[in-house]
């Protein structure tokens, strides 16, 4: 079991600051839902967690610093799960899977294998089947065991139900939260605020790089920050923008991690 914490995490792109001295913590066996409007660094903020793109400001693992090097990230205990699930398609679901333990000894290889099976029965079904045959959901689910095959301690998650029909974003957030139950870290980028924030222990709401507001899920999923940040509630009709005193508002509303 591991704890996440960042300090002052930061990115930009030339002159545009995509990810702003964003500061939160990820806590042992949670689930943590990192939300917010498509375009407000959330995706970004998960790539510079693992390594794909620079990071300026701190990233602890354990009270540690965090390696910046992708491969050294995965074997410090870190596995990401992208936006689009990755995967290799014209290779079978077991061959998909095998690959996310390829830093893992052979022997050792096959025993998580075998419980990957275990923990997604389905897959176990499916494990000579070419995964670009499956459906969408059944896809999620490889790339989710996938990760899971380098036995990570934190588990990244990047809009894991998007294009999924809701029962299967219902089964997917389950297997989510029994992960996080059974020890792993767990933080998920979800544009499904309302299922995401079930399953969830805590949330952290992100607009233009920058945190606007957190706490625990369930105090979320009743705030008016939610509403704001996806629905563009208490916004000027004229100019599209949120008032200066709705602005300090919902900056006193940012809790303490």
């Amino acid at each position: 079991m591991s704890e996440l914490r960042t300090v002052s995490l930061k990115k930009r792109y030339r002159a545009r600051t995509v990810v702003q001295d964003v500061s939160l913590s990820v806590k042992s066996g949670e689930v943590v839902g990192l939300l917010g409007p498509n375009g407000a660094g959330k995706t970004t903020l998960l790539k510079a967690l693992n390594g794909l793109i620079p990071r300026g400001g701190s990233v602890l693992l354990d009270g540690a610093e965090m390696p910046e090097k992708t491969h050294e990230i995965v074997q410090a205990g870190v596995a990401l799960v992208p936006e689009g699930r990755q995967l290799f398609p014209q290779l079978t679901v077991a061959e998909n899977l095998e690959l996310g333990g390829w830093l893992v000894p052979k022997a050792q290889r096959a025993e998580r294998l075998a419980q990957a099976f275990v923990d997604f029965p389905k897959l176990k079904e499916r494990a000579t089947q070419l995964a670009g045959t499956m459906s969408g959901g059944e896809q999620q689910m490889v790339a989710v065991a996938r990760a899971m095959m380098c036995a990570p301690r934190l588990l990244m998650l990047d809009e894991p139900s998007l294009g999924l029909a809701p029962k299967m974003v219902d089964e997917l957030l389950t297997i989510v939260r029994r992960i996080a139950d059974a020890g792993t870290t767990v933080l998920m980028v979800e544009q499904n605020v309302k299922k995401a924030l079930t399953v969830a222990d805590r949330g952290y709401v992100m607009e233009r790089g920058t945190l606007v507001a957190s706490g625990p899920a369930k105090l979320l999923a009743r705030s008016t920050v939610i509403r704001e940040a996806y629905l563009g509630a208490d916004k000027d009709p004229a100019t599209g923008t949120t008032s200066a005193a709705d602005a300090v508002r919902r900056r006193k509303a940012v809790a303490t991690p």
